[in-house]
């Protein structure tokens, strides 16, 4: 079951490490929000391709934007995190955070300024750079339904919230952390819908960070959930279905 990023959150913590993190922002701001974000990906996609129109001009680049404007604007319209009641937190430090944030972020521009130096391009033409454009739908999707799917319990940072119940129905049956492969399958989508290995730089750097935040919730979530947590873990993968 994975925590993952919910977004922009305000927080509170008191000696006994219990935490209350309230968004008051209304679903008018959250979209605001989410095309704001979209905004900064699209200056980030016209510097890597030199300017706005060079964007507007690419094969690709226009319907990527638009795939992450609708996952942005669903996301912001269900709002699945509202508050959180934390009651046990692993600490993180500042740079791991923020690079779960940035990276991603930066992995499509990486990956278009390669195309467009025409550094270490990928085989297999448009359609593997279109089936890049749909794997980013893909990621984005299963990212927003393990969102949902969680609620509360889908945390910008690596914590349990009170009355806190350990999911494994649904997406998460046979999968425990489907929000950290929606992030990812997005990213490697990004870096085959501008057909550089570049982009390949980046992503290994955010397949790491997911990794390590990934050991630190799976040992927070055994400590918490004992022999539940082992046979769920004995049953299902981190990130693709066990076989057998």
């Amino acid at each position: 079951m994975s925590a993952g990023e919910a977004g922009s959150a305000g927080a509170t913590e008191s000696a006994t490490r219990r935490v209350v993190i309230a968004r008051k922002r209304g679903p008018v701001v959250s979209i605001v929000l989410s095309l704001v974000v979209t905004a900064i990906d699209v200056l980030l996609l016209a510097l890597a391709l030199g300017g706005i129109r060079a964007v507007l001009a690419h094969p690709r680049a226009p319907a990527l934007v638009l795939v992450w404007a609708v996952a942005g604007a669903a996301l912001a319209l269900a709002r699945p995190v509202r508050s959180q009641d934390v009651v046990e937190r692993t600490p993180e430090t500042r740079l791991a955070l923020l690079g779960l944030g940035l990276v991603p972020m930066l992995t499509p521009g990486i990956a278009a300024l390669g195309e467009r130096l025409g550094l270490w391009l990928f085989p297999g033409g448009a359609a593997l750079r279109w089936a890049g454009v749909a794997l980013v739908a893909l990621g984005l999707s299963i990212r927003i339904a393990a969102m949902m799917q969680l609620g509360a319990r889908f945390s910008p940072i690596v914590a349990v919230q009170a009355e806190h119940a350990l999911e494994t129905r649904g997406l998460y049956a046979r999968i425990r952390h489907p929000g950290y492969l929606g992030a990812w399958l997005a990213a490697l989508g990004a870096v085959l819908t501008f057909g550089s290995a570049l982009g390949l730089v980046p992503l290994a750097l955010f397949t790491a960070l997911i990794g390590a935040r990934v050991r630190k919730e799976e040992a927070l979530l055994a400590a918490r959930f004992g022999d539940a947590w082992r046979e769920y873990r004995a049953h299902s993968g981190a990130f693709l279905p066990r076989l057998g």
